[in-house]
């Protein structure tokens, strides 16, 4: 079938940066149709995540210690950062260009920070707007450290953060205490973001979603991109019932033309930007989490609400609602693999016994998500070689802090884009 439109813009993806940027455009006035596989907005990397809306973990990772790390735990199964030794040319590639963006850490931190500060007006005034309830917990986030030396890192990291504009307080054992008295176990000290906070990334999406529907978005769910084809004046897209996906039934294939696209497609939007003569080198890098019910009071009682960050272990928590503790870490290189073996899982489920004690881990929900990641670890924001086609991904494990500033940057792109026809013609 064949179908064509004026002045529609295509957004490829309906996770957390492509919601927001369907949310954004249809707010300036486009015809958007929004295109995802799954049934459901924030079904893949935007599911279950940490939680956080942290400005204050926005360092970029490209340092020689992160290397060295990396190296060094390897062959440890249940180590923080893993890499699967095995070579590919996508791995071999991006960690080349990671290791160039050494140099880069202090200014990429910096600019980093101030995306993740100016995203926070936008997510909240998107929630206010729309009445979204995504268990928000607007408490501050705590950075803990078991060591001195740990402690000193951090402070450096503290002076970089606050070239950006971001304050955090150092805190004593004593103060972490009063922030967060369920915290048990021996720690040296750490530091605050007040302006940090925290919600369910799926219920916030989700609610979106409905807003998007609101306001005329045509939310094309259960439905594959399979191609995406640009030329001088205009894009096509072809399209499947996701069912059919693997069928490949010709018969049922949709090819629509749309004025310019936008692609929020994750670790995919690699395959995608080949297609239309891009470079964009995102990698899959594993994150896992697990979702704790506290069905009781007493675990209730026994779990954290305010969020914490354990740098030395690389995990993170939310407490989302009265009833659900998130707990997530690590990073993976291991390919497009989404298996949850229990070795990187069990690690979150001893942290949880180790520092919260009498809350019960009986009933924990584990999940594995592939953080779309560039090597420079900055969002890759920018107008295509075809002046068409826009891209808004390799967010990295930053995806829910940053999306709502990019998605406003991607959409001031297109809507200067759609204003200079005469720069689409080139």
């Amino acid at each position: 079938m064949l179908s064509s439109h004026q002045g529609r813009v295509a957004v490829i993806g309906a996770g957390i940066t492509g919601t927001t940027t369907a949310y954004k455009l249809a707010k300036r006035g486009f015809a958007v149709t929004l295109f995802d596989k799954n049934p459901y907005p924030a079904m893949e990397t935007s599911f279950a995540n940490g939680g956080q809306l942290s400005a204050s973990n926005a360092e970029v990772w490209n340092s020689w210690a992160t290397v060295l790390k990396g190296i060094k735990w390897m062959f440890t199964p249940g180590a923080p950062l893993l890499v699967n030794p095995k070579p590919s040319w996508h791995k071999l590639s991006w960690m080349a260009e990671f290791i160039a963006a050494i140099p880069r850490y202090e200014n990429n931190t910096v600019t980093t920070t101030r995306l993740a500060i100016e995203a926070r007006h936008h997510l909240k005034n998107m929630a206010r707007d729309e009445g979204i309830d995504f268990d928000c917990e607007d408490r501050g986030i705590l950075h803990f450290y078991k060591s001195r030396a740990e402690f000193d890192t951090a402070a450096r990291v503290t002076d970089l953060l606050k070239k950006a504009g971001l304050e955090r307080q150092a805190v004593t054992p004593s103060d972490i205490k009063k922030l967060e008295p369920a915290l048990k176990g021996e720690i040296f000290g750490g530091f605050y973001t007040a302006s940090d906070f925290t919600g369910d990334i799926h219920k916030f999406t989700n609610g979106l979603g409905r807003a998007c529907k609101r306001l005329g978005v045509d939310m094309r769910l259960s439905t594959e991109v399979i191609d995406v084809e640009a030329t001088g004046e205009t894009v096509w897209i072809h399209s499947l019932p996701a069912s059919m996906k693997r069928a490949r039934h010709r018969q049922d294939e949709r090819i629509e033309m749309f004025d310019q696209v936008v692609v929020c497609s994750g670790v995919l939007s690699g395959h995608i930007a080949r297609n239309v003569g891009d470079r964009v080198n995102v990698y899959p890098v594993k994150g896992y989490s697990i979702t704790v019910d506290l069905p009781e009071i007493a675990d209730q009682n026994a779990a954290p609400w305010m969020s914490l960050l354990d740098d030395n272990a690389k995990i993170v928590t939310s407490r989302l609602g009265a009833s659900r503790f998130r707990v997530a870490g690590t990073a993976e290189f291991n390919g497009l693999n989404r298996d949850i073996p229990w070795q990187r899982i069990e690690p979150m489920i001893d942290w949880c016994r180790r520092h919260f004690p009498e809350m019960s881990t009986r009933q924990c929900v584990p999940w594995a998500g592939l953080r779309p990641m560039m090597p420079n670890m900055m969002p890759c924001v920018k107008q295509g070689k075809n002046p068409r086609v826009f891209y808004n991904t390799g967010h990295g494990h930053l995806g829910w802090t940053l999306s709502a500033a990019t998605a406003e940057a991607v959409t001031m792109m297109v809507a200067d884009g759609a204003r200079t026809p005469q720069k689409l013609a080139a």
